[in-house]
């Protein structure tokens, strides 16, 4: 397997280049899954309407809806798989860069609140999208992992 070497203060680290490409497909994968979960629970907590537990019975009555709705369930069930990737990853891939290079998410929320659920995003949080984009990018430039791969 070819590796690729990088210089690490002074040292260099070898990280293979398929592990490497895998890091990069499950992160993808996390982007993916984490924000069409966080879409799904969006939709399906909107589809329920405004929370307002007065009473115990008013608390039944609310998961009651939550667990019934579809969205929610696919919400779930969608934030698992992101959950499971995330374990993957973090199993192979240092967590100081695996947390900052999928914080890609951030970006791809709003845009799917704003083409899928209709959110209006303000150029102040357009700003802050580009500002998060420009670091995963400085992160991304990074060798995943600065441990010995066993």
């Amino acid at each position: 397997m070819p590796e690729t070497n990088l210089p690490l203060r002074g040292l260099f680290v070898s990280f293979p280049t398929a592990l490497r490409v895998k890091t990069y497909i499950f992160l993808a994968l996390i982007v993916l899954f984490g924000s069409a979960g966080n879409i799904l629970l969006s939709r399906g907590m909107k589809q329920i309407g405004a929370v307002r537990v007065g009473s115990a019975m008013g608390l039944v009555r609310l998961l009651t809806a939550i667990f019934t709705c579809g969205w929610i369930w696919m919400g779930i069930g969608t934030m698992l798989l992101f959950l499971g990737c995330s374990m993957l990853v973090l199993s192979w891939a240092d967590f100081s860069y695996v947390v900052p290079a999928s914080a890609t998410t951030f970006a791809v929320v709003p845009l799917a609140g704003h083409f899928v659920l209709g959110e209006k995003v303000t150029p102040v949080h357009w700003l802050g999208i580009l500002i998060i984009c420009v670091g995963v990018g400085l992160v991304g430039h990074t060798v995943p992992s600065t441990t010995r791969q066993q």
